[in-house]
């Protein structure tokens, strides 16, 4: 695998591709907002998001605070998932956006988050979604693997080292994770999400972010049809096992 310091390469790079593609932009601001409006009131705590990558939220949620692996100067902190800085119970609401699929020990993870959350606070996960129009697009034009085939190592090895990490990937992960709660009765789900509820799972066709190239490829239209592009997306959200391509995942404390 290629050494962890390759997600802060993505990250300088993402940061040129980002000024100059305003359609993604707003494709991203739409998902932030669906981040904010998936976020619990009335949890004490703080509001924190994992992986931040550019820091690009705060502009949806401005109190946010931003962290990553690594120390840039646009974020507030550097935080690594398996052990977090947070005081027990002090965190409200911890976002991961494209993240989950990227915690090769996700066990491990939701042990951490349940210890900093606050009883009721939530973790959100914005992921890629294994529709076949995700899958498809994904696993022809996506540098990282789906996984889906592959065994989720949930726990940690007794050799693993946190602060040296490899670099680790695989999409279809969130995808599972809500297949395995939704399709699994209690005995059979990974003990790791026991105290977790899923409050919620939406998915979105997402036309506008695939079309749009993301950070890495050519944008396939034009920025003026890109409200036309998000209301043909209306029409696909109700099938998902056909155009999922993006999802958002709620797990709330219990």
């Amino acid at each position: 695998m290629p050494d962890i310091g390759q997600h802060n390469v993505e990250i300088h790079e993402n940061r040129a591709a980002w000024e100059r593609k305003p359609a993604l932009r707003k494709v991203y601001r739409g998902f932030y907002e669906e981040i904010a409006a998936a976020l619990p009131k009335g949890v004490n705590g703080l509001t924190v998001e994992l992986g931040s990558g550019m820091g690009n939220i705060k502009e949806v949620l401005p109190a946010c605070i931003t962290s990553d692996l690594f120390p840039n100067p646009w974020l507030d902190r550097v935080e690594n998932a398996y052990a977090l800085s947070f005081a027990n119970q002090s965190v409200a609401h911890l976002i991961l956006f494209d993240v989950w699929h990227h915690l090769q020990y996700p066990g491990a993870a939701l042990r951490e988050f349940r210890r900093v959350l606050a009883p009721g606070g939530v973790v959100v996960l914005f992921e890629p979604a294994m529709g076949l129009l995700g899958r498809s697009v994904y696993g022809m034009f996506h540098h990282e693997p789906l996984g889906l085939g592959d065994a989720i190592d949930w726990e940690i090895p007794e050799n693993f080292d946190a602060t040296n990490q490899t670099y680790y990937a695989a999409q279809g992960n969130c995808w599972r994770l809500a297949r395995s709660v939704m399709t699994m009765n209690g005995a059979q789900r990974p003990t790791a999400l026991a105290g977790w509820e899923v409050e919620r799972v939406k998915y979105f066709p997402s036309l506008s972010y695939l079309m749009s190239g993301g950070f890495r490829g050519p944008q396939m239209y034009p920025d003026f049809a890109l409200s036309a592009l998000q209301a043909i997306e209306k029409f696909l959200a109700p099938v998902p096992a056909l155009t999922a391509a993006r999802m958002m995942v709620v797990l709330r404390r219990k």
